[in-house]
């Protein structure tokens, strides 16, 4: 059997993953939450601008339709 070495570490993370990359993964982490959270609004602003455009579509067409009820009747 081999004994294991003193001198070499026991969890190779710590070679991986310095100290202070904690706290910047953390900062990435909000800042990615951040993200989300903006193009979710992003998404639900644009579905309101589609709803009110097929709201107003929809009121200029039957505005449209009763003028042209108007003009037949007139003929």
């Amino acid at each position: 059997m081999n004994p294991q070495r003193v001198d070499q570490p026991t969890n190779h993370i710590d070679l991986v993953i310095p100290e202070g990359t904690k706290t910047m993964l953390l900062y990435e982490n909000l800042a990615r939450e951040r993200m989300r959270e903006a193009e979710q609004a992003a998404a639900e602003q644009r579905l309101v601008r589609r709803l009110n455009a097929a709201k107003r579509w929809e009121r200029l067409s039957a505005w449209a339709a009763r003028r042209a009820k108007r003009a037949r009747d007139l003929l």
